[in-house]
This record gives structure tokens, C-alpha cells and sequence, in this order.
């Protein structure tokens, strides 16, 4: 059964770091694009930062320079490092794997950016 399992949100200060992580199963990881999106209270998920299968990324222009976005194709695992974070940055923060006409989302995990 496909799966994508979110880990690594939680609470952190402004000016602090957090690094995501995106476990996959079930999916032949290596073949498919994988995304970061999330969801404030009261808006729309936007994407944060995309990964290929080849490893070319995007990112929102909002965030280029304070995100990263990497795979380990090894452990079926792609990440996202934040940094610099700000309170703009709390929401939900979710998982996304697309390939061909196949996608997935996992359940979300909570950024939560406060002093």
C-alpha cells in the first residue's frame, strides 16, 4: 500500500531551523517527483518546493535561499531544510509524490513558528 509518513514538525523559534523528512513506501520511489506543500489556517496549500526524479528542484520564490529540498533515493526519503524561519511559516506542511498519472499526499506534519 503507497504511503507517505511526514515527520520532524514541531515547535521552534523564529530565526530557527527545522529539517522535514518524508518517508515513502509502497511506490517505486525512485521514478517519481516529489513536493513540498502547506496550509495555513485560512488559506490555500501552496507548494513550497518541488524535486524530480532526476533531482532538478523549484521552490516558491518566497522561500528560495531560507529552504532546501533533497531525496535519498536509498531510504525512499526526501527532506525539507528550513531555515531562518519566520511565524509566516507555520502551517501544516505536507508530502506529495507524483508520477505519471499517479500522485499521493501524506497526512501532514505541524510547523509552528513562535517565541
Amino acid at each position: 500500500q503507497e504511503q507517505l509518513v511526514e515527520s520532524g514538525g514541531g515547535l521552534v523559534q523564529p530565526g530557527g531551523s527545522l529539517r522535514l523528512s518524508c518517508a515513502a513506501s509502497g511506490i517505486i520511489f525512485s521514478i517519481y517527483a516529489m513536493g513540498w506543500y502547506r496550509q495555513a489556517p485560512g488559506k490555500q496549500r501552496e507548494l513550497v518546493a518541488g524535486i524530480t526524479s532526476g533531482g532538478s528542484t523549484n521552490y516558491a520564490d518566497s522561500l528560495k535561499g531560507r529552504f532546501t529540498i533533497s531525496r535519498d533515493n536509498a531510504k525512499n526519503t526526501v527532506y525539507l531544510q528550513m531555515n531562518s524561519l519566520k511565524p509566516e511559516d507555520t502551517a501544516v506542511y505536507f508530502c506529495y509524490a507524483h508520477a505519471a498519472l499517479k500522485s499521493y499526499w501524506g497526512q501532514g506534519t505541524q510547523v509552528t513558528v513562535s517565541s
